[in-house]
């Protein structure tokens, strides 16, 4: 229906000093599918709003699993019927193990306060203890690609009752972010699809709607561009509109989640909330942006092969 030309730029300014009639054909184009463009961008901007959840997982998951990565340590318990002396050559042979970055001994009152700290309003709990149910034990940092053969080291060494560490944590969070990852890619596929289905769709109804107009442009001799252009117009503004929505439900539902996770869990090294919701606005307004394009160009060259 609309013939290949290129975009001169003879016609770019065309476009630029029309971009008055170009808003009040778009105006006119989506008032005489009101209801249909409603629940297009309605359904874009849920669509939009699913991909920014998922992303939003994946990049935290991703975060955490890098942040545990890097302060990777485990927690030795030794005997406490060795001294301190025994407890200092225990510390030396433990850093002398290759892999392991630092070791150092926390005694039960940092320990208490560590808990404390962890806990916040729930700490009251531990007044009802009469003694400090803590032990020391020694913090070992350790580069987690080091820890089998680690504890492998540690089962051989005198003086030790048991080993705490974070691998099997470590290793279900980091399953986590390769699903989110994985859900992630499928996710983003879909929304790509399923956008410039409803564009082109919204675009070629618009087409078939204005057909007589579009006969009468072609008779005064307008170009192909200017009767082309408010289509494009529509279709992207439709999917920035859905963008926007997305952008501002993700913000209003990423405060709500970061209220309920740093209270009860204040020890997840969770990414700053304002620069999570930026990225997001970002991305979403650019593939909203380029994906609004795209199913234009999909719906008008759709047009013209029928």
């Amino acid at each position: 229906m609309f013939a290949g030309k290129g975009w001169d730029e003879h016609k770019m300014k065309n476009i630029f000093y029309n971009t008055g009639y170009f808003l009040k054909e778009v105006k006119t184009m989506i008032q005489l599918n009101l209801l249909s463009n409603i629940f297009s961008l309605f359904s874009t901007g849920l669509i939009f709003f699913i991909l920014a959840m998922v992303i939003s997982g994946w990049w935290v998951s991703s975060q955490v699993v890098e942040v545990i990565q890097g302060e990777a340590e485990m927690s030795v318990y030794f005997d406490e019927s060795i001294d301190d002396t025994e407890v200092l050559q225990l510390v030396k042979k433990l850093e002398s193990i290759e892999g392991v970055r630092e070791a150092r001994v926390v005694d039960e009152d940092e320990a208490y306060g560590r808990m404390v700290e962890i806990l916040g309003k729930e700490a009251r709990v531990l007044e009802f203890f009469d003694d400090n149910p803590f032990s020391s034990f020694i913090e070992v940092k350790i580069h987690l690609e080091k820890i089998e053969p680690i504890l492998e080291k540690l089962e051989m060494m005198t003086g030790i009752e048991h080993v705490r560490d974070n691998g099997e944590v470590l290793e279900r969070l980091r399953s986590i972010a390769e699903i989110l990852r994985f859900i992630g890619y499928l996710v983003v596929a879909a929304v790509g699809i399923s956008t410039l289905v409803i564009t082109s769709h919204i675009i070629r109804q618009g087409i078939y709607n204005n057909r007589d107009q579009i006969n009468t442009l072609r008779l005064l001799g307008a170009p192909e561009s200017f009767i082309a252009f408010p289509f494009i117009l529509e279709g992207l503004l439709l999917t920035l509109g859905g963008g926007m929505l997305a952008s501002a439900m993700t913000a209003v539902t990423l405060k709500q989640v970061y209220t309920q996770m740093v209270g009860p869990l204040p020890f997840i090294p969770l990414p700053p909330r304002e620069a999570l919701i930026s990225n997001m606005t970002l991305l979403i307004t650019m593939m909203s942006g380029i994906l609004g394009i795209v199913g234009s160009m999909l719906g008008l060259s759709s047009a013209k092969s029928n």
